[in-house]
């Protein structure tokens, strides 16, 4: 069994200079009309040209940013890691709920994925079809399951989540589970996926959950 991550306050970052700045609103700009490109037309039939038009930034500067194309999808996996360090920030200097974090953060990582059933599938295309993409999108999700693994563990010792959970373990279900979600999603979007989420996320809780008497307890 593996151990029960610790829980620690992640440090501030540094403010950021005027140059450093910069950089990430023109990364974040360039990102940005990729997506609303993939989301539009698709991934395959979106150009570099297309995205640095959009994005009113020169080939040179996308290239400065994005060794090519495909390397938009690792700039997409570190904003959606970003929302999960964030969501465990928020956790750990609140009392919030457990589940009500939980919550909002399935949800705000499907908000640039869930733009459209299109912009979905080609965003699995873009993972699946570069190596190198696919290398970072891994380190991603590990990353992404050591915060996860520090919010459950959070969880288990205020009472709301079940004793003899491995907090690595859930996390991992958790992301099977959301990213099954997102795929079916796209396959078949016969509802929205804010709904199909809801359904999805209180099944998982209901398993995770802890049970009445031991929450209760825990808050004595």
């Amino acid at each position: 069994m593996e151990p029960t991550p610790r829980l620690k306050a992640l440090s501030p970052s540094r403010p950021a200079g005027r140059r450093a700045r910069r950089q990430a609103e023109t990364r974040a700009r360039i990102l940005r009309a990729a997506l609303d490109l993939f989301a539009r037309q698709g991934f395959s039939a979106t150009t570099v040209e297309q995205i640095t038009e959009a994005a009113d930034v020169g080939k040179g500067t996308f290239f400065n940013y994005f060794p090519a194309k495909e390397d938009v999808m690792a700039g997409f996996g570190e904003m959606q890691l970003a929302k999960v360090e964030h969501a465990l920030e928020q956790a750990l200097r609140t009392r919030r709920p457990t589940r009500a974090v939980w919550r909002h953060l399935a949800h705000a990582l499907a908000r640039e994925p869930g733009r459209s059933p299109g912009l979905l599938r080609g965003l699995l295309v873009a993972n699946l079809s570069s190596e190198s993409v696919s290398r970072h999108m891994l380190r991603n999700l590990v990353r992404g399951r050591e915060f996860l693994a520090q919010l459950i563990a959070r969880g288990k010792q205020r009472g709301e989540l079940r004793h003899d959970l491995n907090p690595t373990e859930v996390a991992r279900v958790f992301q099977q589970t959301f990213f099954g979600t997102l795929v079916l999603w796209a396959l078949h979007p016969s509802d929205k996926l804010g709904s199909r989420l809801d359904k999805t996320f209180d099944l998982f809780w209901a398993g995770v959950a802890a049970p009445r008497r031991q929450n209760h307890e825990m808050q004595r």
